[in-house]
This record gives structure tokens, C-alpha cells and sequence, in this order.
């Protein structure tokens, strides 16, 4: 089939389902085979139409296609038997064994032989394979994930899972054009066509007298948004460009750029645009008036419209749907957990990115401060001040004299969190650099509008940082972080209310709206608006993107009171869906905000309301206690599960859901020092003579707040985790008595567990892994032995966690087989051991010195060996976007990027000297970083796998490069970890310089033998070879806590003349304060704190040197200094 027929097929396809031709859509998916529809398939698998599923999937694959097909059809079939085995239907269950599943026999008749063997038992949970099996439904959304993986690895699914990007009503847009085009080809055409059918060609009959040829104007309602089409006779064979070539470009409305070009714009540009078409745009609802338009008007046309009409409904949705994860209420942060005293009226808040209990707050005083949830702190306070009065306009030097005080209207953090923006009802903005631990240094102060500020945003035009802002004076200004005008935006008639920056692919763009109701939307250029909407309300509103980007809404209230939520349907700038729950009329304007691409919150009435973005109907709301404003502003976290609400006796509230409240429970002093790089804090001035250099922050730490602990803080955990309380009195008197260093000497101090079976003096523990769940422990041997203990559930640990308290059994399946890496002609002495467990825990990748062996973790089976020496690989990294391709550091220095789907070596990386030691990749970052035995760094690009930078790690003077040297990023992606024996040093990655070094010394001089960080990235754990253990603090690198080593060596090592100490330390990926060592006589350990303790130790204060009034040991100080400072 020819590429024009393939794309009539999708045509055909998008006016079905608007036509609501459900069943006959599928059908043409299924027949045509060109798309293959995930939701309808999700549909009918959630349903349990095994019947239709495999119906549908026919026209796509066959079950011996490939290996893909033939697991996609076995797990479904699969399904099918258990659930009727769940269901007690053993005739049914025999049937489907027989029919269904004897295909598979012959190529693994021992799994055949298997699952016949479920038919003898009365549950089938009594395979230890099946035990975990829940509910239908769960065991459904289960095989979901697994079978989408699989579609979306099958070769023959390649190109067929996207449905192509079509304007809504494409097929109705071709029809209408080809009308135009016909009556224009009528030798007679007259002023009010009858067209009747399509079936045959459009020709007018003759008239009375001859008129010029006029072009068939449909009525707006027909097709979304036409243009008129041009005469042919007037310009030739093509109609003029209406809008300049970049517009084009840009998703969404800017894609019909050609609809919004304004006059004074487009008359300035070099692009010919019809001064009728002008009008049009300006105006895209009105109908065009240019003369010798023709209007259809006839019954018989009207009912061709019918067929011809999008028909939109506020619930209609673009095709196809992309179905959403399961979710429940408990997402929601609806449990008020904690509420704060600022002293003024909050007008803003904002959680920083990437440490998601740190929050900033912006008052009706001026004043801006920064909050620490977890310990119920003001960390900042920063009164309102103008920085250099000279700098400023005269304008407003005269207005901040005698006018009202100034207030804050916008605090803002940047995407990475290395600064601050904050907008003022008067003229200004500030600018915050944030630099170290409870500081924000001062760095730009800008006159930016006449009048409020009303909103700032950060973005990143061209890939530069920028700040966006708005004003009372119409405009729109794009500033660099120099103070520089990039951009002025002019065109909206009203004071700019709000902007939202955002960028669809490479695309960047800013929607604006003022307090006339109007939309209108910027490309980072001079070509004037590309967009001019109408906002329900016709008043204030604010315009939000989901977290992924892919849904925009708008929330705003009108003079009247009455307040609109809605969504927008970008391709056409009109409304997709109106959310009901609002009262008819109250005061002020609603704010709102979004959450987890599912929720919206809104505040009104007292309350927040909370609304699921697929439904209209308001899902549920709370009044949190009371005490609420009328219509409070309100803030999710990134992870949005913690949310501020605004309170009327000039404070927030703080609500959270399950997972939040750990979150304000687990996290402690505050990560903020070092959450960025450090960057210089001198402060920019755009104009004036004068200059004021950056000074330290007002640290006003207020511990008096009235904060109401909730019941659940205080009482049991429902989750069964041991967190600490906190005591905002307690923590003041704590901080008041000289910082100790915490020291565990006795193991009544803290708990540890010794895994059974563990000890083999014959066989060191070189790797040591927990499973992704948590509740697993695995450890390579010397030998290339792999072990593996478990956690269970019992009367002593009822929900199965990972614990101390609790030894857990070594885990084997009943087959009895041994996770045994190839060792064959393998030198046990000089071998290099590597692995790496795929993120559900399913399976596990190895080696130790020969080839790399994938195991089943269920089975322990060897399911596939690659890679054979020479040369041996040393380390193994998954791709963090595709579980197909695995990075391998290589014996010979080189780093292997290998498919394992088509068994192919993709590239090969050269840059190290020696063995390859250390891998970690960074989404966000788009590199890999590499260490080797060379002691050097390496940075590749993920896209190209081109070398970006190398640089050799800075040793301490007198040390070798001799060591492996490992890297770990920081969970926000940007730091990164550099581990070795000489030392502990954080660099930032996207320049790859050095921020911070700790050497061994004092307490802890013996060299490193490993470090990790814990899973929130607020500690490190690092071992020694003198069988000591730090527990650091992550960002300033200073020693929180010493374990001693006879907390983990056994009384027999203690004594015994052979050394025996940590050689590999594993954090828990859920609880930051659990880790697990593995020893060189082969035993492993896992430690934690008291249940009394909860934590290791507390963070060392930083005062210029001091530590509370006394001068700091080089343990905790001469170490840290920032190396940036330093040069």
C-alpha cells in the first residue's frame, strides 16, 4: 500500500472515533495493521476479553513471530489459566492447558510440565512461584506492564504504536478545501451554492449574470478554525505564506500560527500577508467579512454539516487516549500534618525541585523566607530591602516613598535550584544566588516594570537561563541572569496578569494572560503574539502545564465571582473540558496548581478542592482543620505529595499523604548547601554607579512557631517504620549544647543482623546489592558465588520489611540451584567481579572474570552468558531509559555499549588508561561518567557516545593513583559521588569540577575501601580498611557519626591475627538510615540505628570555622572547604 493510501487509512481512522464508530475503528486498526491501539488493548486485557484480545493482536503478530510474540501470547494465556484455576473451573482450566497453552511444549516442555502440575493443587499459591500472586485485577495491571514492555520491544510493533500528530478533523478540513477548490473551478459560479452530495464533483448551475469566482467560506462552527483560501487566479498555483516560517514550527495553537498574527506585527515582517487575512487573524472567532465571501446556508446544506462538524462536548478527547496508571485517594496530601507562623500574610509559595521539604515563601511584608518542613524551621528570612536605591527609577524611588508598603507577588525557584526569583507589587525583582547551607546570596536586583510585577518565571531559551516577567504595563520581558533584555512583548491591551513558559520538543514558548481575559502566546522572537484566545471569566487566570508537559489548564475567576477550571485543547485553543465544583459567586481569584499528570487542586470557599484530570466531577475536598482563607493559595511539591495551604492568621498549613509524611519524618538538617554548584555571589547591578557586595543572610531561625503536631506523627506509624519525632523544643535545647561527634563503640548502641550462612573465609564479599523492593540482600562472592536473603513475613516482622531486628533467611528456590558465574579457566586472584539487578528485581546480571551470565532471580536459572574474555568485563551499568542496553567497562580500559535484544555490540568507548571501575549515568545530564583504575574521569554523551571531557582526580600530595575509583550520581542527577582509597570528593558533573574533598584522617586515617550514598543522598556511608565505618554528611561531606569496628566484625575476627574489615557497603533503597556491609571473610551485616535513635548522629554545624563557639577539628572542617572558594 502506497504511503498516501497508509496515511487515508489514519484519516479514516480519526473521523471514526469522532464519529463514535467505536467498533469499526478497532476493526480497521486490527485489518489495516498500521496502529496498534494500547488503550483499547489495556481495555479489553483489564476487562478480561481474552477472546478479543487475542483477536486484535492477530492482526499484528502471530505467537511464533518472534520471541516477543510468542512470551506476549504466553503470559496472556498464562492468565487466562490461572484465573480460571482461581475461579475453582478445573474444566475450564484443562481446556485452556490443552487448546492454549500445548503450543508452548515444545519449546520448554519442563515450564509445560509445570504449570500441569497446578491442576493438583487446591490453590496454586502453594508454588512458591505463585505465592505472591493477589487479585484478578492486580494480577491483570501486573501482566499489563510486563506485556507492554514486551509490544514495545517487539520488532514487529516498531512505527505502529504512535498515531500520527492530525489536526482535529482533518478528513472534514480536506473536504472543506476540496469544495473551495471545486466551486472556484465552476465556469458559473454563483453567490449561494447548493451542494447536496459528495458523491459527484461541485458545479453551480447558471445564473441570472456572471460573478467573479469566490471562494467557499463554511460556516465557523463546520471546521475548526479555516482559513480562507485564496482566489488561484489572484496569486498563481499556491496561496501566500500568512505567518512567518518559525511559527509553523510550534506545537499545538502556535501551529496555527497563521491564526493570531497581529496587524502592527505583520506589517513590520517581510512576509506578504493579504490585509483581509490581517483582520481574520487578529480575530480568529469572528467569521470573515471580506467581500465576495460565500456563507452555505441551505437546508440540504445544513444537514451536510452535520456529518462535516468536530461536534465537540466538553468530554470529548482527541484520539487516541493515553491511559493513565491506577491510582487511589490515599495519593492525595489530605492529612494536615503541621501548620507555620510566617508574621504576614503568605502571597506565595514554592517547593524547591529536588529537595521536596524545603519550601520557599513570599509575604504581604516583603519578606521572603525559606522553610524546612521536616524540623518545622525558618531557615531565611529576608525582609524586604531595596538594594541600591540609585540603581532604580525615579518612578519608582518616588512611589516606594509614598506609597503603600511593598509586598511580595511571585517567589519562584529555577529548574535546578541554584537560584531564587522573586517578584514585588512595586517595580522590582530580586534575584538570589544559593550558594551553601542556609544562605541565599544576594545577585541581581532589577527595575523591571512600571507598576506590580505580577509574575516571573524561570526558562530556557536556546538552552540559556532566563528569567520571564510581567507587569501593570502590558508587557512581557525576558531578562538574562546578567540583567540583560533579551526580549519586550508588547501587544496585550490590559496589565499582564500571569506567564507560563514552557516548550513543546525544541520548541520554546511563553502563554501570557491579562486581566481582560486575554491569551495570547510568544515565540522567543519580535514577531509579535501568535495567539489571541479568550479565557472563560474574561479576567484574571493563571495557565498550568501537567509535570510531563503534555496537558495545559487554566483556572481564574471573573469580576462577577464566579470561577472557571478548565483544560485546553491545544491544537485548537478551544476548551476540552469544564471542571464543575465552584461556588456561583465569592471573592478574590481562585489559585490552583497540579500534580502527579493526574490531579488538579484548587482553593476556594475555605477549602481545597481536589478534581482527577479526567473527570469533571470534583473528586473530593477538605477544609484541613479549618482556619483556611476564603480562597487560599496553595502549592504541591514536585512529588506531589505534600501540599501548602495558606491560612488566614497569617501562616500555611501542611498536608501530606502517606508517603509524605515519611518523607517530612525520615528527611533531616536540611540538604541545601551544595544542592547546586557553588556559583559567585557578587551582586549584578543593570544600572548606577554604586555597588554592594554580597553580604550573609539574616538567618532568623524561629523554633516558637505555633506548630500543632499531628495525631500520626505522635502516635504509632501505620507503616510500621521507626522515625523520629519531632520536638521543636527538644531541637532547640539539642542545638543549644556543643556539637559531639556521634560514636557507636558498643553494639547495645545500634542494631545489626549477620546474614546466616554468610561467613566463608575462603570467598570475600566483593559486591553487595538490596533488591529495588527493599526486602532483599544480594552478595557476590570471590568465588562467583551469589547469595541472596530475604525478608518474609511472620509474627516477628509482620509486613516483611528489611530489618535488623529480624535475621533473614537465605533464599533458594526448590530446584536447589546456585547462582554460579562462569569462572572456567578464571584466576580467581586477579578477576574483577561486576554486576547489576534490572529494576523489578527479575533478573540479575554478573560476572567474574568470564563471560557475563544473566540469571532469573525467581529460578536462579542462567537464562543467557555474553561477553566472553578476553578482554573480562569489570562493571555493569543499565541504560536508565532502555533495560536492552547495558554499558560495560572492559579489562582493556574500553567500555562496551551492548544490545542485549540483538546481541550486538552498539559502540565502543576509548579514553582510560586502565581497567574501567566506576559507571553511572544521568538523565538529566543526558552523559555517562566513567572511572577507572587510571585514576581518571570520563564524560560521555548519551546521544552519540562522544567523549565530552576527561580529567584525573585531584590526589591528596604524597598519594598514587593506585585503586579503583568509583562514581555515584546524587539523586538529583547533577552531583556526583567519586569514591577512592585516598579519598571522598563531590564534583559537579555538568562541568565536571570539584566542589568538595574529605581525606582520611583523625578518627578515620585508614584508607576507603567503599562508599555509597544512603537513598534520600543526605548521608554517605563509607568503610575503611581498619574496619571502621562513617556515616558523612552528604552535602558538606563532614563525619556525623563513627562506627566502630566492633560493631561489625564477630568477636572471633576481633581477636583473630588475620585482618578482616568491609570491603563493600550497600543503602537500603527506602530507609536512608539501614545499610548492609560485606566483610572480607565472606560474612555479610546489616545495621541501623535504635529504634530510640532512629538516625546516625546529627549534622555538624558550619559557623565560619567554629563549632559552636569553639574551633572545629580538621575532621569536620579544614577538609570541606569548597574547592571553587579556594582557587
Amino acid at each position: 500500500m502506497s504511503s498516501l493510501s497508509r496515511e487515508l487509512v489514519f484519516l479514516i481512522l480519526q473521523f471514526l472515533e469522532e464519529e463514535k464508530f467505536k467498533e469499526s475503528v478497532h476493526k480497521l486498526e486490527k485489518e489495516s495493521g498500521f496502529f496498534f491501539n494500547m488503550k483499547y488493548f489495556e481495555e479489553k486485557v483489564q476487562a478480561g476479553e481474552w477472546d478479543e484480545v487475542e483477536k486484535y493482536l492477530t492482526g499484528f503478530t502471530k505467537v511464533d513471530d518472534n520471541r516477543y510474540s510468542m512470551k506476549i501470547f504466553f503470559e496472556i494465556r498464562k492468565q487466562k489459566y490461572l484465573e480460571a484455576l482461581d475461579r475453582q473451573d478445573k474444566p475450564k482450566a484443562v481446556e485452556i492447558l490443552v487448546g492454549d497453552l500445548k503450543v508452548f511444549s515444545t519449546f520448554n516442555e519442563e515450564l509445560y510440565k509445570e504449570i500441569t502440575q497446578l491442576l493438583t493443587l487446591s490453590n496454586f499459591r502453594e508454588n512458591e512461584q505463585l505465592s505472591k500472586y493477589g487479585d484478578t485485577k492486580t494480577a491483570r495491571s501486573i501482566m499489563l506492564i510486563e506485556l507492554k514492555k514486551l509490544i514495545e520491544a517487539n520488532p514487529l510493533f516498531r512505527d505502529k504504536l504512535i498515531f500520527p500528530t492530525l489536526k482535529s478533523s482533518r478528513l472534514r478540513t480536506l473536504i472543506n478545501q476540496s469544495l473551495n477548490w471545486q466551486h472556484q473551478l465552476c465556469k458559473n459560479p454563483r453567490p449561494n451554492p447548493d451542494i447536496k452530495t459528495l458523491f459527484t464533483d461541485h458545479t453551480c448551475a447558471p445564473p441570472n449574470g456572471p460573478l467573479a469566482p469566490t471562494p467557499v467560506n463554511l460556516p465557523i462552527a463546520a471546521v475548526a478554525k479555516p482559513a480562507p483560501y485564496t482566489p488561484l487566479g489572484a496569486h498563481g498555483p499556491f496561496p501566500p505564506a500568512a505567518a512567518t516560517a518559525n511559527a509553523n514550527a510550534l506545537a499545538g495553537w502556535m501551529a496555527s500560527a497563521s491564526s493570531s498574527v497581529q496587524a502592527a506585527v505583520v506589517t513590520a515582517s517581510t512576509i506578504p500577508v493579504p490585509q483581509n487575512q490581517v483582520s481574520i487573524l487578529k480575530r480568529p472567532r469572528t467569521p470573515p467579512a471580506t467581500p465576495g465571501m460565500v456563507d452555505y446556508q441551505n437546508a440540504d446544506h445544513e444537514q451536510l454539516m452535520k456529518r462535516l462538524r468536530p461536534g465537540h462536548s466538553v468530554e470529548e478527547v482527541s484520539y487516541p487516549l493515553a491511559r493513565q496508571a491506577s491510582w487511589s485517594l490515599d495519593d492525595l496530601p489530605r492529612t494536615v500534618t503541621m501548620t507555620l507562623h510566617q508574621g504576614s500574610s503568605v502571597t506565595s509559595m514554592d517547593f524547591h525541585p529536588s529537595h521536596h521539604t524545603l519550601l520557599l515563601v513570599g509575604a504581604n511584608n516583603g519578606e521572603v523566607s525559606l522553610w524546612e518542613l521536616s524540623l518545622r524551621e525558618k531557615l531565611v528570612s529576608k525582609p524586604f530591602k531595596i538594594w541600591d536605591v540609585s540603581a532604580c527609577s525615579l518612578p519608582f524611588q518616588a512611589a516606594a516613598v509614598k506609597d503603600a508598603p511593598i509586598s511580595v507577588s511571585r517567589v519562584t525557584w529555577s529548574s535546578d535550584g541554584s537560584f531564587v526569583g522573586i517578584a514585588f507589587t512595586k517595580h522590582l525583582i530580586h534575584l538570589y544566588a544559593c550558594t551553601g547551607s542556609n544562605e541565599l546570596a544576594q545577585r541581581l536586583e532589577l527595575d523591571a516594570h512600571v507598576g506590580c510585577v505580577n509574575d516571573l518565571a524561570f526558562a530556557h531559551p536556546n538552552k540559556q537561563l532566563c528569567m520571564v516577567t510581567c507587569g501593570d504595563d502590558k508587557l512581557i520581558k525576558v531578562w538574562d541572569l546578567n540583567g540583560r533584555k533579551l526580549f519586550t512583548f508588547e501587544g496585550h491591551e490590559a496589565p499582564v496578569y500571569s506567564i507560563c513558559p514552557h516548550h513543546k520538543e525544541n520548541i520554546q514558548f511563553i502563554f501570557s494572560t491579562a486581566i481582560d481575559g486575554k491569551i495570547k502566546a510568544w515565540l522567543y522572537d519580535n514577531m509579535g503574539s501568535r495567539v489571541d484566545y479568550d479565557a472563560p471569566g474574561h479576567w484574571c487566570t493563571t495557565m498550568l502545564y501537567s509535570a510531563d508537559g503534555s496537558r495545559l489548564f487554566s483556572c481564574g475567576t471573573s469580576k462577577d465571582g464566579e470561577s472557571f477550571l478548565v483544560e485546553w485543547n491545544e491544537s485548537e485553543g478551544a476548551i476540552k473540558r469544564t471542571y464543575n465544583g465552584f461556588r456561583k459567586k465569592s471573592a478574590g481569584v481562585v489559585q490552583f496548581d497540579t500534580t502527579q499528570n493526574r490531579f488538579l487542586a484548587a482553593g476556594e470557599d475555605g477549602q481545597v478542592k481536589f478534581w482527577d484530570m479526567d473527570n469533571i466531577n470534583l473528586l473530593s475536598s477538605t477544609d484541613a482543620d479549618g482556619g483556611l482563607q476564603g480562597r487560599p493559595r496553595l502549592r504541591f511539591n514536585k512529588e506531589g505529595n505534600i501540599l501548602a495551604v495558606t491560612t488566614v492568621d497569617n501562616g500555611f498549613k501542611i498536608l501530606a499523604s502517606a508517603t509524605g509524611l515519611r518523607s517530612l519524618r525520615t528527611i533531616e538538617t536540611p540538604a541545601f548547601e551544595a544542592l547546586r554548584s557553588p556559583i559567585e555571589s557578587a551582586v549584578i547591578k543593570v544600572s548606577g554607579p554604586s555597588t554592594i557586595n554580597a553580604s550573609p543572610v539574616n538567618c532568623k531561625v524561629e523554633r516558637s512557631s505555633p506548630a500543632r503536631p499531628s495525631p500520626i506523627l505522635n502516635g504509632a506509624d501505620p507503616m510500621g517504620r521507626n522515625v523520629e519525632k519531632p520536638n521543636v523544643v527538644e531541637d532547640a535545647v539539642d542545638r543549644a549544647k556543643p556539637w559531639q561527634l556521634s560514636e557507636i563503640l558498643d553494639p547495645v548502641q545500634c542494631r545489626s543482623v549477620t546474614m546466616p550462612e554468610s561467613t566463608d573465609s575462603s570467598s570475600k564479599v566483593v559486591r553487595l546489592l538490596y533488591t529495588n523492593s527493599g526486602v532483599g540482600v544480594l552478595a557476590l562472592g570471590s568465588n562467583g558465588i551469589q547469595k541472596l536473603w530475604k525478608w518474609v513475613r511472620n509474627e516477628q516482622n509482620p509486613i516483611g520489611k528489611a530489618t535488623a531486628s529480624v535475621v533473614p533467611p537465605l533464599w533458594q528456590p526448590n530446584s536447589g540451584l546456585v547462582m554460579t558465574n562462569d569462572i572456567s579457566g578464571v584466576n580467581l586472584e586477579d578477576a574483577v567481579p561486576c554486576i547489576a539487578l534490572s529494576k523489578n528485581d527479575s533478573y540479575v546480571m554478573s560476572a567474574c572474570g568470564g563471560k557475563v551470565s544473566l540469571f532469573n532471580m525467581m529460578t536462579f536459572k542462567v537464562m543467557t552468558t555474553f561477553m566472553p574474555p578476553p578482554p573480562a568485563s569489570t562493571f555493569l551499568a543499565f541504560h536508565p531509559q532502555d533495560n536492552n542496553i547495558i554499558a560495560i567497562g572492559m579489562e582493556d580500559s574500553t567500555i562496551h555499549i551492548y544490545n542485549v535484544r540483538v546481541d550486538e555490540v552498539k559502540s565502543k568507548l576509548k579514553g582510560h588508561q586502565k581497567r574501567i571501575t566506576g559507571l553511572a549515568f544521568s538523565t538529566n545530564l543526558n552523559i555517562l561518567v566513567s572511572s577507572g583504575a587510571d585514576a581518571q574521569l570520563c564524560m560521555w554523551s548519551i546521544d552519540t557516545w562522544e567523549k565530552r571531557k576527561s580529567i584525573p582526580i585531584q590526589l591528596p600530595a604524597g598519594k598514587s593513583a593506585v585503586g579503583d575509583t568509583r562514581v555515584q550520581f546524587h539523586s538529583d542527577q547533577l552531583r556526583l559521588l567519586v569514591v577512592h582509597e585516598t579519598q571522598l570528593a563531590i564534583y559537579d558533573a555538568s562541568k565536571m569540577e570539584r566542589i568538595r574533598q574529605w581525606v582520611p584522617q583523625d578518627v578515620l586515617p585508614a584508607p576507603i575501601s567503599y562508599a555509597t550514598y544512603s537513598c534520600n543522598s543526605q548521608l554517605i556511608y563509607a568503610t575503611f580498611r581498619d574496619a571502621n565505618i562513617g556515616v558523612f554528611d552528604a552535602d558538606s561531606l563532614r563525619l556525623r557519626c563513627r562506627i566502630a569496628p566492633s560493631i561489625c566484625l564477630s568477636p572471633a575476627a576481633l581477636s583473630g591475627s588475620q585482618s578482616v574489615y568491609p570491603l563493600v557497603v550497600a543503602a537500603h533503597p527506602l530507609e536512608p538510615n539501614q545499610f548492609a556491609v560485606g566483610l572480607t571473610d565472606g560474612s555479610v551485616k546489616v545495621i541501623e540505628p535504635t529504634e530510640a535513635e532512629s538516625k546516625w548522629g546529627s549534622s555538624p554545624p558550619m559557623d565560619n570555622g567554629m563549632l559552636n563557639g569553639r574551633p572545629a577539628s580538621s575532621s569536620t572542617t579544614s577538609n570541606h572547604t569548597g574547592d571553587q572558594a579556594q582557587r
